[in-house]
């Protein structure tokens, strides 16, 4: 695969390894497809190739997590996910904690840390509670509210495409989307590898955009992460 591979200059107030960011407004994000899990149906650790818009790989993702959680848990696992980028670096880490999953109860919300370096947060993407749409809050290292993310109506999971706005926190103004792709009827039916396209401002504070990438994991493993 074409990987971007060109080392970038030190730029003042990015996270070291995400100067890259900086200079892109889009990402696509595929699940790779495990044989094993697709054939016997035994979950397996998540990976994930982030690449640009012109298909060069420019980081990798690997969830981490035991084989317990994974098989008694399922898509409600807590988990760890280390992105590195292609000199084999860590520059994100993402981590989620176990919580029940109930649309009943606001007790029961997902929310997950995003790591720049790690061991530095850069942001949280925290659950709010709706009957019946998906809805997130995105807020830097000091908790404040960034940026919002609001799903679709129930039913998302039948639709071929499915978009999640990111929005201004008074909701006024689009300033791009995490979608969730088709890729073909024989995937969506018998894996849950999925492909994740992210938009946002080229401005973007390079920190809200590695959140962004810590958000389309958690969409993923909330929404489209079910046994088939």
């Amino acid at each position: 695969m074409d990987m971007y591979a060109v080392p970038n200059p030190e730029i003042p107030e990015c996270p070291p390894g995400l100067e890259y960011l900086t200079q892109v407004d889009q990402l696509l994000i595929k699940q790779k497809v495990e044989l094993v899990e697709a054939l016997v149906g035994f979950e397996s650790n998540n990976k994930y190739e982030v690449r640009n818009s012109l298909g060069q790989n420019v980081f990798y993702a690997v969830e981490e997590n035991d084989c317990l959680s994974r098989q008694c848990c399922g898509p409600m696992r807590s988990f760890n996910i280390h992105v590195l980028d292609n000199f084999g670096q860590e520059v994100i880490t993402v981590t989620r904690p176990l919580k029940c999953s109930s649309c009943c109860f606001p007790c029961c919300l997902q929310e997950l840390e995003v790591q720049s370096p790690p061991g530095n947060t850069v942001g949280f993407v925290k659950q709010q509670w709706h009957p019946f749409s998906p809805k997130f809050i995105v807020s830097n290292e000091h908790s404040e509210p960034v940026l919002k993310i609001n799903g679709p109506f129930c039913g998302w999971s039948c639709l071929p495409d499915v978009d999640f706005e990111i929005l201004t926190m008074d909701e006024v103004s689009k300033i791009g989307k995490i979608s969730k792709q088709w890729t073909g009827l024989l995937r969506e039916m018998f894996t849950d590898s999925d492909n994740f396209g992210i938009q946002f401002p080229m401005d973007l504070d390079v920190k809200m955009k590695a959140v962004m990438i810590g958000a389309c994991f958690l969409i993923d493993f909330m929404f489209f992460e079910t046994p088939n």
